[in-house]
């Protein structure tokens, strides 16, 4: 374990590049291949005989720098970089389930990943239960005896709610299930699944780690063994890998990770004040305010609420898409993390692939907006929001 702060982490990550030419900036290794000595060494290197790069695909030096830097930030022995948010979700699941097996997941998720588990994986014969994640109760009845995994969010996108790790993790190991948690909403400066016992972790990159909107990637954090298996198996033979350039631009994004975190939530908190007292919102989704029921988790399990609000005007749909066209300084953008304010409305975009019943269920109204705060003057942010209220009523 790094004895320095987590903060100086995000910068100088687990060892110092030893640049040849002194460079104070790691180089971007833009290859797709990489040349032996001889046939003895290749051959070596492909019996995993011998350290060394071979091909991209299996490794780099710049993302292999982005995994050992993630993996320390997380508390984890090893990391897995892949092309995309949703190709780490894949990976974290292909490589641990077959067919017959169960899988538990939380009735609310990310649009993508919900159309994953309920319309693909029960093609290839795995099964998934969908359950409230906040319910005991309706969790441990979930669990069946082929079941091989739980997957959660916290919070979740978009409703915000927020899931007690310590419940997950103790019901994984009391029933030998692999516990999957998805960070990518608070990042491991807010949030640390490893110390509530949970076995994998995943981000999508491309939001805070990366920071910048200039990148689709992602990320699998685990203990060396799970990471292997991902990287020998899904990874290795299906091929969503990240390439060394996405690699390179995050690196560079985390090392401002922690000052932007800390303003991204100093804003969101001043922005969800906001909104709860405005006589034009119905409902605000933001677990660091007191009426929220994930409050009672900021101090422990989470350090801080995050970046990402959603809440419900008062009035009809046609009211709620007036509002988001309204928006003249917040940009009207599907994804999060971006130093630019994103508003969206998750019913018809990032959570179109639920039924109308499957977000009724997952308490996904037609009404919500999703606002990611980004590093804008928040008074300039209120501003807009305040001229885009106007609009409406």
């Amino acid at each position: 374990m790094s004895k320095h702060h987590i903060n100086t982490q995000c910068i100088h990550g687990p060892q110092k590049a030893n640049d040849p030419h002194g460079a104070l900036t790691s180089p971007l290794y833009q290859t797709s291949t990489f040349h032996f000595e001889n046939a003895a060494q290749g051959a070596a290197r492909f019996a995993g005989d011998e350290p060394g790069y071979i091909y991209t695909r299996l490794g780099n030096p710049t993302t292999t720098e982005l995994e050992q830097k993630v993996a320390q930030l997380e508390s984890c022995e090893a990391a897995a970089a892949t092309a995309t948010g949703m190709g780490a979700v894949s990976a974290s699941v292909l490589s641990f389930l077959s067919q017959g097996d169960h899988l538990v997941a939380s009735s609310a998720l990310y649009g993508c990943t919900f159309a994953f588990f309920s319309h693909m994986l029960p093609r290839w014969g795995i099964e998934v239960t969908f359950v409230d994640m906040t319910n005991e109760d309706e969790l441990r009845a979930a669990i069946k005896p082929n079941s091989k995994m739980i997957f959660v969010e916290t919070p979740i996108n978009p409703t915000m709610a927020v899931i007690d790790l310590a419940l997950i993790g103790a019901v994984a190991k009391e029933h030998n299930l692999i516990s999957v948690v998805d960070n990518t909403f608070l990042t491991p400066l807010l949030q640390s699944p490893k110390k509530y016992g949970i076995d994998i972790i995943m981000h999508s990159a491309t939001k805070y780690l990366n920071g910048h909107g200039d990148v689709v990637a992602g990320i699998v954090c685990g203990s060396l063994e799970h990471i292997t298996h991902i990287k020998m198996t899904v990874l290795k033979d299906i091929g969503a890998t990240i390439s060394p350039h996405d690699a390179w631009l995050i690196n560079r994004g985390l090392k401002t990770l922690a000052i932007r975190i800390e303003r991204h939530c100093q804003s969101a908190q001043t922005i969800a004040e906001y909104l709860e007292a405005h006589p034009q919102v119905s409902t605000v989704y933001y677990p660091g305010l007191k009426s929220h029921p994930g409050y009672k988790f900021i101090g422990n399990q989470m350090k801080a609420a995050g970046g990402v609000i959603a809440f419900e005007i008062k009035g009809t749909l046609q009211d709620g898409t007036q509002f988001i066209d309204s928006m003249k300084l917040c940009t009207l953008a599907v994804s999060l993390g971006d130093a630019e304010t994103l508003i969206q409305h998750p019913a018809s975009m990032t959570h179109s692939p639920y039924t109308p019943e499957e977000r009724a269920a997952a308490g996904i109204s037609d009404g919500l907006i999703r606002l990611s705060v980004g590093l804008e003057d928040v008074n300039d942010i209120i501003s807009d929001l305040d001229q885009a209220f106007t609009k409406i009523g």
